[in-house]
């Protein structure tokens, strides 16, 4: 019995130490970088810069936005877990809207469709930056294809509206 209690301790030390220092723990801070937002084919993009502050609360994250500076553009979230056995998080926006997340290989993703646009989110550490993109998607399909058959399922595709990306390094 006794020589089974050093690798139970061993095994449960090195699983809390795990789950401290991975998502969201190891992603906290104060992020800023640079925003680039296309919008049609062959123009520069728009620049803008971006902000994120993640910092840990009493049962969650704050996860806080900005774009421009503060008093421009000023997104106080909240992210929370839901099943993190399942990698299922959501961000609050504190006006009735709650967006599904999925941590999965790595990166905090979600999509959600607001008015005539669908948005694609992604989050992903890579070294020392956290990049951060969003797809923005017509959520009305572009045009059909296929038989709708076994063989030749129906296939919906969507016109892509913008793409946004940012390389943002904590301070």
């Amino acid at each position: 019995m006794k020589y089974l209690f050093l690798p139970g301790c061993l095994f449960f030390f090195s699983a809390m130490l795990k789950a401290q220092s991975g998502f969201p723990r190891s992603w906290e801070g104060n992020w800023k970088g640079e925003l680039l937002w296309y919008t049609e084919t062959g123009k520069e993009p728009k620049k803008v810069n971006m902000e994120l502050r993640i910092r840990r609360q009493d049962t969650a994250w704050g996860w806080q936005l900005i774009y421009g500076s503060p008093s421009e553009d000023n997104r106080p979230y909240t992210l929370f877990a839901k099943d993190t056995a399942r990698g299922h998080w959501a961000i609050n926006e504190h006006n009735d809207i709650v967006l599904d997340q999925f941590f999965l290989a790595g990166r905090l993703s979600g999509a959600f469709t607001v008015g005539n646009t669908t948005i694609l989110n992604t989050y992903q550490l890579q070294g020392d930056s956290l990049v951060v993109e969003f797809n923005n998607l017509q959520a009305k399909p572009l045009s059909t294809s296929g038989k709708g058959t076994t063989e030749s399922p129906a296939v919906e595709s969507y016109k892509v509206k913008g793409y946004q990306r940012a390389v943002l390094r904590r301070e």
